[in-house]
Order: C-alpha cells, then structure tokens, then sequence
C-alpha cells in the first residue's frame, strides 16, 4: 500500500490522480490533501478519499465538512503540513504555478518521495531544488508525459548514459495559423487544445509553445542535459511522447494514447506498472505519426524560453512569472493572444538577472518579474 499525500487537488492533474488512486483500493491510499480555495470540490474529494489530513491555503470562505477520521486545517502553513505530512510514502505535487515550489521543498526537505507535476518546481527552482534532491537522497518521479516518457525509455534511471533527448510537442490549435489570424484568437480558441484536456494555464501556454520551453529546461535539471542535446519536435498526433537517442544512433521512444493518467500512475507505483486500458494505442486500425521541426521564430514563447534557460540565473523564474501574468491577463480579455509574448519579451528584456541561490531570491525575482509584467500589460490595454 503507497500512502499518498495528493496537492492541489482540485486541478486537472489532482483530480485524475484521485480518480487513479480510488480504481486501485488495494494499492494506493490519499492520507493527507491539500487544495488552494475550490471549497465545493474539495468538500466532495475529502468525502470520496477520506484522507486523515486535509488542508486548504485559503484562510477566507466556507470550512468544508469533513468525515469522522478526517483533521482539517486552514491557512498556507497547513496547505504546507499536507506536504510533509509523517504518515505519506510519497507526494505528489500537482498545484499549479509559482506557488508549487515551495510545496515541493517543504516534501524533500520531509525527506519524502516526490512524484513531480507543477512544472514550475524545476523551471524557476531547479538550480535550487536538484541538489537539495540529492543532498536528501529523495526519489524524484516526474510526472509530465513527456519526462515520464524520458525516464521509462531510459530504464527508470535519470543518471543513464544519451545521446540526445527529442521531446515531442502537438504543435497546439495555431500551429497552421499566419500572423494575422493568430491576431484574432480568443480565449475560447485557445483553451480547445486538439490531444490533450488540461487546466486553463497550461493550455494556453501548450498554444504559445511556452509550455515546450519550460519542458525543455525540466529536462535539463531532471536528466542533467545539456541544452544542446534536447530538441523539441512537433508531432500532432500526442502518441509518441517523447524519445531518447543514444550514442550508436537508436532511438527508443514511448507510445501510448494521451492521458496523464499512466504518468501519473507510473509515478506513484514505481517500479511496478499496472493496467491501464485507456492509454493502449489501437494498432488494428490505420495509425500515421507525423514529424516536423520546431523551427526558430515559429512561436517566440518558446525561443524566448530557449533564451532564458540558457541565460541561467533567474531569468527562467522572470520567464515564468510574465508567462503566469501574460496568460491571466488573455484570459480576462485584457489583451490579444499575441500580445501574450510581448509581455513575456518585455519582462525579461532587460532583467538584473540575479542568482538562483535560494527560495527567498526566487521569490524577490518573481515579485519584480510581475510588477514589470502589469507595467506592460498596462502599457497594451491603455
């Protein structure tokens, strides 16, 4: 039995999480949750799980009603006490944005597993958050389709010997889009991603293609790559999820239908695999898989990104706190979709760029990073 602590369990990846942990009883159990303030949900899931520990990080609305057996307890501290809750095997860390990392820190520091899906944790923290990984000697699981496919192609073992990694991307709804039709993109448009359901952020970041470049600087911190052995590719179809190229020249890659439900379940019951039905791709019938190179300036979300992991520091902490603010902006109509990478450009043009020694200056490179971010959000919309 994996006793499981799940945070932020009310967003896309928590509440398949649970739905995995309820169809395997025997195997997995939910002993602590955490979620930010989706009262109503959160309410229902404690009813379902049934967790000895529940917590939200909102101080303010209603108290949700809790089972007998079930403590609950209100305010970040508390959110943050799930994480590290004594009677978990592993956490997985499914908040979403900035606020994830310290989540994630507050699990290793525990000494826990993590099974890891707020990309963010690595994208802003990861010169911070590998070594303290390897200094606690934690099992760190990702549970991203893409690094998850890495990680099995290379055997379960981050440390193995490639060549090159070849991450894969849908390319989003706009792949095909001119310039001037991307100008008329509403927040509709971009939240119908064609392979993959996904919370609101992390859609419109997979249509900018900024989604593929925080991919890329998780790969760097989980495999120790090299930015010039990663490539990103497109591929349509969300089949093969990404590939592992050695020295001889092979390339082993990870096939499977698009659900975040095998990630998810690999990375909670390493090193067994168990049954999954729905992500059994249907060889009985015709299946084309289609490759195309994600070229430099077809989306300038990604090569940005590209630029800021390459740059280091805290650039990528900049990077991801416009991305967080450009995005937000978008979907309350403040500004147009391609004004989305002029928030972004404008933000970390020009960044003091500083250290990412510790979570405290990720923290004060953030915090500037939003306050430019409004400045030229402002500067759009008036």
């Amino acid at each position: 039995m994996k006793k499981i602590a799940l945070i932020g369990s009310t967003g896309s990846i928590g509440r398949q999480t649970i739905e995995v942990a309820l169809s395997c009883p025997e195997e997995f159990k939910i002993v602590a949750m955490a979620a930010n303030c989706s009262h109503e949900l959160f309410e229902r899931q404690i009813n379902a799980v049934r967790p000895a520990y529940c917590a939200l990080a909102s101080e303010t609305g209603k108290v949700p009603e809790v089972p007998p057996g079930t403590r609950f307890a209100c305010g970040e501290e508390a959110a943050l006490d799930a994480a590290r809750f004594g009677g978990c095997d592993i956490v997985l860390v499914a908040a979403g944005g900035f606020a994830g990392l310290k989540y994630s820190l507050a699990a290793i520091n525990a000494g826990k597993a993590l099974a890891l899906a707020n990309k963010e944790t690595l994208v802003c923290g990861g010169d911070v958050v590998m070594p303290l990984v390897k200094k606690r000697g934690v099992s760190l699981r990702p549970v991203d389709s893409e690094h998850s496919a890495i990680w099995q192609c290379l055997g379960f073992d981050a440390g193995a010997p490639f060549a090159r990694l070849i991450i894969t991307a849908s390319g989003g709804p706009f792949k095909d889009y001119t310039p001037e039709m991307l100008a008329s993109v509403t927040p509709e448009m971009a939240l119908a991603h064609p392979t993959w359901n996904m919370g609101a952020k992390i859609t419109v970041d997979s249509a900018t293609m900024l989604n593929k470049g925080f991919e890329v600087i998780e790969a760097h911190h989980l495999f120790g790559a090299d930015y010039g052995k990663i490539q990103a590719v497109i591929h349509p179809q969300s089949i093969v999820h990404s590939m592992v190229e050695f020295c001889d020249g092979a390339v082993m890659a990870q096939l499977s239908r698009p659900t975040m439900k095998l990630p998810i379940l690999l990375a909670l019951g390493y090193p067994e695999r168990r049954p999954l039905a729905e992500a059994r791709p249907d060889f009985s019938a015709a299946l084309s898989l289609e490759f195309s190179p994600l070229r430099s300036g077809m989306f300038p979300c990604f090569d940005m990104a590209l630029a800021c992991a390459k740059a280091g520091g805290t650039l990528p902490c900049e990077l991801n706190a416009a991305g967080e603010e450009a995005v937000r902006a978008f979907l309350s109509g403040r500004i147009r979709f391609t004004d989305i990478a002029r928030v972004v450009g404008g933000t970390v043009e020009g960044s003091a760029c500083g250290r990412a020694e510790s979570y405290a200056a990720l923290c004060e490179a953030d915090a500037r990073a939003r306050i430019r971010a409004a400045s030229v959000i402002d500067g759009l919309v008036t």
